[in-house]
């Protein structure tokens, strides 16, 4: 099924076609929703921008149009407001028909696109021997959105975890694990190290120091480079013990992501070098090998070059994601390459996709997209951090989360005299916790930064995941009270809209494949968010003036069919944010 939208789009190419000929039938018809029901539901605002071009006036434009528009399966007869505005309203006729439709679909309607990409998410990437902390929330939970609503649109998605396991602080990590803890790397000790943060301080300290075990660790990179076995034993066991502490956090927040790490690429470094090298494009720099590239400079208005390789024979981190890009193209074979990482990098990934293009290795049709995001703040603005100043641990900021919303359903269910399973009330403030801090940071421009607030996120009014979910709550009572089964509705009932509340709710259904369409271009999630809080508003402004279990037939069966769609499109809309529903609250 095409949005509603295209289907429009559509139909005025044809019109243009015929009222001014095949050179026309490109013109962007400038559609899009009403700010003003009165004025319909869908305005086109071409006409002026052809006045020029065909020198004839915005008016006589939108009446030429307006004759060779065939929209009768659609809309009312269009309407030409003001200076040469076409307005147009959805039939009564199309909103049911196509609400019914939706209704029996197990998709709400939406079909998989016609030809699917493959699609490379690299998101989260966290580095070894640290623990997640709350700089890898948005990375994640961006990510994983944007892999969701991909997946569910058709697209054949690769979720990379692409996590720091390489590099030169190895060196301290392995020697400071060799000689404090040498049983752990026996064979079959199964033994672990303990803290892993308090363990990565202590070898940095030692690090910084220490000059014998600056020394030491030095050897120890060598060692690991050239598979040293009991560095690379130790090596091992940091990787190990890191990948299970993430993974408690992954499956908490049910992200799904396939780990390949810096580690992976080495063997491909070499590769880029020599490549670049035969192509002219590497150049001597302070003893570097560099390619500098077009447009950027440093502090100083000097050409900002991207080393490939440091004057110690040793790579950077450019060189690695060359190394991966390549491989995401030739072996994963993506046609669409998106990078969640933060805006302070979008400088890097400029350079990096600039040296690969004027490298050749990105073949005509694949895309390389850096999707950026701002920073999370305290409500005082600064970067978010403990009261000690330390970065907040993402596993405390989500245990809090939990914490709050069980401390405010606990108080709830005292105001109401209500008593219910520990087991219940504890499910309960995990799914509304998490929910409220991943719609927290999905419900904002990704490329701002935002504030930080468990309270505003916890509210249940306002744009936030409470909110949503109680609404879908809401209808489940619906279905409780009056002792609904929502999936077995009669077979025959028709859909018979009559009060505004209910145009305006079934208005606002049809809009959701577009509202996906938008995403999965424009990888702004917070599209996603704004529609379901719309949707959340326009079902309970719907649930209060129209009376559903008590209106007569066929009334009642229509609103109750109304209702179950909007749940099941909550739901939907949910899970494509990471966000599960609850039955009650």
């Amino acid at each position: 099924m095409t949005s509603i939208i295209a289907q429009i789009k559509d139909r005025f190419a044809q019109a243009l076609t015929l009222a001014f000929g095949p050179d026309w039938a490109s013109t962007d018809p400038l559609l899009a929703p009403t700010s003003n029901p009165k004025f319909g539901d869908y305005q086109a605002n071409l006409a002026m921008g052809l006045a020029r071009p065909l020198q004839r006036s915005p008016r006589a434009i939108a009446a030429e149009l307006v004759n060779h528009l065939q929209l009768a399966d659609l809309c009312d007869p269009p309407e030409i407001a003001g200076p040469g505005f076409i307005n147009l309203r959805l039939s009564v006729a199309y909103l049911q028909s196509q609400i019914q439709r939706r209704q029996a679909h197990p998709r709400l309607g939406i079909n998989c696109v016609s030809q699917p990409q493959r699609v490379i998410v690299d998101f989260s990437s966290p580095n070894i021997a640290k623990e997640m902390h709350v700089g890898h929330l948005r990375s994640t939970i961006i990510g994983d959105c944007l892999a969701r609503v991909q997946e569910f649109l058709g697209h054949s998605v690769l979720r990379l975890n692409h996590v720091g396991d390489w590099g030169t602080q190895f060196g301290m990590l392995i020697t400071h694990l060799q000689e404090t803890c040498p049983q752990a790397l026996e064979a079959d000790s199964g033994m672990g190290i303990g803290d892993l943060v308090n363990f990565y301080k202590q070898a940095k300290q030692r690090f910084d120091q220490e000059p014998e075990f600056k020394q030491r660790s030095r050897q120890a990179v060598v060692d690991l480079q050239s598979g040293n076995p009991r560095a690379t034993r130790a090596w091992q066991l940091l990787c190990k013990q890191s990948r299970q502490e993430f993974e408690q956090i992954y499956r908490r927040l049910d992200i799904t992501l396939e780990e390949r790490g810096e580690s992976f690429y080495n063997a491909y470094l070499g590769a880029v070098v020599e490549d670049l090298a035969a192509q002219g494009l590497l150049q001597e720099n302070e003893g570097a090998r560099v390619v500098f590239t077009q447009g950027f400079t440093n502090k100083e208005g000097l050409p900002l070059p991207v080393i490939i390789q440091k004057s110690d024979g040793g790579y950077n981190y450019a060189t690695t994601d060359l190394a991966a890009l390549r491989y995401r193209i030739s072996q994963d074979r993506g046609d669409r390459l998106l990078y969640v990482v933060d805006a302070g990098q979008s400088t890097h990934f400029a350079q990096v996709f600039q040296v690969a293009e004027r490298a050749g290795w990105i073949p005509a049709g694949v895309t390389l997209t850096h999707v950026p995001f701002g920073v999370v703040q305290g409500e005082d603005g600064k970067k978010f951090k403990t009261r000690s100043g330390e970065t907040v641990r993402l596993k405390d900021l989500l245990d809090e989360a939990v914490a709050r919303a069980r401390a405010d359903l606990e108080q709830r269910l005292a105001l109401e005299a209500r008593q219910e399973p520990q087991e219940l009330i504890e499910s309960i403030a995990e799914t509304v916790g998490l929910a409220a801090v991943k719609y927290a940071d999905l419900s904002q421009n990704r490329t701002s930064n935002y504030l930080f607030s468990f309270d505003k996120m916890l509210a249940l009014q306002g744009n936030t995941a409470p909110y949503m979910l109680y609404a879908y709550v809401r209808i489940q009572g619906i279905s409780r009270k009056g002792n609904i089964d929502f999936d077995h509705l009669p077979p025959t009932a028709t859909l018979q809209l009559q009060e505004e509340a209910e145009f305006t709710l079934a208005r606002h259904l049809l809009q959701l494949e577009q509202v996906l369409e938008e995403v999965a271009i424009d990888l702004y999630p917070n599209q996603l968010c704004l529609y379901l809080f719309e949707l959340s508003q326009k079902f309970n402004q719907f649930y209060d003036l129209c009376t559903v279990l008590q209106a007569p037939e066929p009334q009642r069966t229509s609103r109750l069919m109304l209702a179950h769609l909007t749940a099941r499109t909550l739901k939907l809309g949910l899970n494509l944010l990471g966000i599960a529903v609850l039955e009650r609250m």
